[in-house]
């Protein structure tokens, strides 16, 4: 009798120790912490260098599907109020819904300090606002992005070659684009390649008119401070293209 109880007690040892040890394997690692995806990150960004290719990584990864964990949190909220923004990026583009910049850049709070407007035209406060950015949140790029199957210089486009006249706020806009659209009309382009090609005229008509009109971005691009990038947002694909 005292050897079967010795038996089943060393059995019962033997059970419970076994599992106890599974536990303690499976305790590191849970299902949850293995497919938690990366937070994404930063460092300090002081080149136009160092800038485009942090825009150039995260498109690729919009692009791919494998954008990084925004840090959203209240702390990072918190950090922002205490310490101020320090966004590496001014980007002026459209307002079109599709085009944003945090997303298709895969960027996240106090990353890029971004001006948006119809067709990604300029007024004084537009570039005030770009001279904010580029002068006292310092910068080192100046990004100014259209996108492709832009409306507002589709409209244009279509004002143009119907001869209608451009008025009221809407059409202050369009007026805008217009030397842009003549310009690559008296070039030659028709069809889709007017629409296009008009779209990359009026990236570089408005890089040209910010280093006329502002006296700042000037000087910082003379200074070697400041680098001025003209880019295209594609909207089937998700890529952006850098223009030359």
């Amino acid at each position: 009798m005292r050897y079967i109880l010795a038996i089943l007690l060393i059995v019962a040892v033997a059970v419970v120790s076994g599992c106890a040890a599974q536990q303690q394997t499976a305790a590191p690692t849970t299902e949850k912490e293995k497919t938690a995806p990366e937070l994404y990150t930063r460092g300090e960004v002081k080149t136009a260098e160092e800038a485009k290719q942090l825009l150039v990584e995260g498109n690729q990864r919009y692009v791919t599907g494998k954008v990084l964990n925004d840090d959203l949190s209240s702390s990072k909220r918190e950090d922002l109020v205490k310490n101020g923004q320090h966004p590496f990026a001014t980007i002026l583009t459209c307002s079109d819904s599709r085009v944003s910049p945090e997303i298709l850049f895969d960027q996240g709070l106090g990353d890029v300090f971004i001006i948006r407007t119809a067709g990604n035209v300029v007024e004084p406060v537009d570039i005030g606002s770009i001279e904010y950015g580029v002068e006292h949140l310092h910068t080192p790029v100046l990004v100014v992005m259209g996108h492709s199957n832009c409306g507002a210089v589709k409209a244009t486009v279509e004002a143009v070659e119907k001869g209608d006249k451009m008025e009221g706020n809407i059409g202050a806009i369009l007026t805008k684009i217009k030397p842009s659209v003549d310009k690559v009309k008296a070039a030659g382009a028709s069809g889709d390649d007017l629409f296009k090609n008009a779209e990359n005229e009026n990236i570089k008509a408005v890089i040209a008119e910010i280093e006329a009109k502002s006296p700042v971005v000037k000087e910082l691009v003379e200074q070697g401070k400041l680098k001025i990038l003209g880019a295209k947002y594609h909207l089937d694909t998700g890529k952006v293209e850098w223009l030359e």
